[in-house]
């Protein structure tokens, strides 16, 4: 389809074997997630064309591997971010950004001084990368990829190398890139955090296998989602700013379900991302009277299943059908509310997290 990036391979590559078989919108940002070693920069290098497993790879309609045909790395519109950045040491921020550029007159191309904007890049231009923070490095090599004109951005760990100060100080600036560029983009990741903020579809892999794959919030809350044992395991929902109440809480909507959270820079209109962990999440039969718990939220229970020797998990539905998310709780709990499938009750949630303002 034209609409999609299409891959699949199977082969061997050394001692390591894959076999994956999936496909991504040609939208947004698809992240390929799971544990080291388990096939994430294989299948990226495989669709820049620097491995050849045998299989298929076709973006947006155009083949660019199959039995007969295999397009040398040159030839593939990519524009490639490495883990560690590799700018040129003797060109500055200006010159490293322009190595490579291609010019086009193209309606949707690129432009220097947009790039230039949505990275923050407008008063290191004339710095060398010596005088430049790992941040600002990495953003300066995103910048490079995007002006030569790619139809697909892949992304190799470009956060991993980033200690947690700079990696804050970067990712609005994927955000921006996100909803200001229409170029898709394919994220390498082992940090579900990363996943969680960023990505709209998520490809969860182990072991050169694809274990699940789809829209994230889709996957995040599936029965049977090999994510839902973490410890840290929560739902991303989609939400819109509705209001900013005089005391500073923005209500942000989520289908009909209002949810609440501190304003900080938010304004009514606003798309934004929010994170509701399960261990955050208790259940009641009947709304509290006297609770210092903003969002008790009505919910039907979609599905319970037992978490180890202590715990039960609960698969919630929003009432509309706007989204899911889980409850982590007590055995002890769940027997003694008598909880049941289909049952309708109140999530009171002790947190939610603003993951992103699109």
């Amino acid at each position: 389809m034209s609409d999609q990036i299409s891959i699949r391979l199977a082969g061997q590559l050394g001692q390591f074997d894959l076999n994956v078989d999936f496909a991504a919108p040609m939208h947004g940002i698809t992240a390929l997630f799971g544990p080291s070693g388990c096939g994430k920069t294989t299948i990226l290098r495989s669709v820049a064309g620097l491995n050849r497993i045998p299989g298929e790879i076709r973006v947006g309609g155009e083949t660019w591997q199959n039995e007969r045909l295999f397009l040398p790395t040159h030839k593939r519109p990519i524009g490639y971010v490495f883990q560690e950045p590799s700018l040129f040491p003797h060109l500055s921020v200006r010159q490293n950004l322009t190595y490579g550029a291609r010019r086009t007159k193209a309606e949707h191309a690129i432009r220097f001084d947009d790039v230039v904007e949505l990275l923050g890049l407008a008063h290191l231009i004339d710095r060398w990368p010596t005088h430049l923070s790992g941040g600002e490095r990495q953003r300066v090599s995103i910048g490079r990829a995007l002006l030569s004109q790619p139809r697909l951005l892949l992304m190799d760990e470009p956060l991993s190398a980033l200690d947690r100060m700079a990696k804050d100080e970067i990712l609005p600036y994927f955000e921006a890139l996100h909803s200001s560029l229409k170029i898709p983009m394919l994220l390498v990741t082992h940090d579900i955090s990363e996943v969680e903020r960023l990505a709209d579809h998520l490809v969860l892999l182990k072991s050169g296998r694809v274990q699940a794959s789809g829209r994230l919030s889709d996957v995040l809350t599936a029965p049977d989602s090999p994510l839902a044992a973490r410890s840290d395991f929560a739902a991303v929902l989609p939400g819109l700013v509705d209001r900013i109440d005089p005391d500073g809480i923005a209500v942000v909507k989520v289908g009909e379900t209002e949810i609440y959270l501190l304003a900080d820079s938010l304004s009514p209109g606003d798309s934004v991302r929010v994170r509701i962990a399960a261990g955050d999440v208790s259940i009641a039969r009947q709304r509290a009277q006297d609770s210092s718990i903003l969002n008790a939220v009505p919910v039907h229970i979609l599905s319970i299943e037992p978490m180890g020797l202590s715990e039960t998990g609960l698969l919630l539905g929003l009432p509309d059908g706007a989204g899911q998310f889980r409850a982590r709780i007590s055995r002890r709990s769940n027997a003694k509310l008598n909880l049941q499938e289909g049952d309708e009750v109140i999530a009171q949630i002790k947190s939610v997290s603003l993951l992103a303002n699109r």
